[in-house]
């Protein structure tokens, strides 16, 4: 009986390990990537980590604000399979993201959330890393006149030091842009 419970015990520690070994930890602080998961996680293998980040929106009246200082942290959840992403921002506002690629439709999926505003339904985008290392997400979303179109979020200048974000409405045909949102990031060395 003693070591059946003994077997029993190990299984259990194994199979506990292997269902979260990827996950974020002491040594691994932002988790790893699943060797299973789909290999578009790489596409977001740049951010894993912390940035220091300047945040600009335009107000209602289309003025720009002031940049206002954020955190932008990237992690592997989901055992290594899926990236979370945070802001913490200096004005109090928060927000993150829970990013997901589907090998069917060969698509990412990212599913937003704010401190600012609790939502039933999380708004989510959909999109893919572009041969130029753009990474633009779309979302349907009408302008305040209700001409159709999108809100489209497209990261760029990507490399090891950091990259660039920005937040658009666009057109149908994409001919028409207003910018609404702007982000530039630096790398933190961890």
């Amino acid at each position: 009986m003693k070591i059946r419970c003994t077997l029993v015990l190990l299984f259990t520690m194994v199979m506990a390990t292997a269902q979260s070994e990827y996950e974020p930890s002491k040594i691994n602080p932002y988790g790893l990537r699943n060797p299973n998961a789909p290999e578009q996680l790489d596409d977001f293998k740049p951010f894993i980590g912390l940035c220091d980040c300047d945040s600009e929106r335009r107000n209602q009246d289309g003025v720009w604000t002031e940049p206002v200082k954020m955190t932008w942290k990237y992690k592997y959840i989901m055992n290594g399979k899926a990236i979370q992403d945070e802001t913490l921002k200096e004005d109090g506002a928060h927000s993150g993201s829970i990013r997901q690629f589907n090998v069917d439709s060969l698509k990412w999926y990212v599913h937003y959330y704010s401190s600012t505003s609790a939502t039933p339904t999380l708004s989510s985008w959909e999109g893919v890393k572009k041969e130029d290392g753009k990474i633009i997400l779309y979302k349907p979303q009408k302008n305040p006149n209700g001409t159709e179109g999108f809100s489209r979020l497209t990261f760029y200048d990507i490399s090891k030091s950091g990259y660039k974000w920005i937040g658009e409405w666009v057109d149908t045909t994409e001919t028409i842009t207003y910018t609404f949102w702007k982000i530039s990031c630096t790398k933190r060395g961890d």
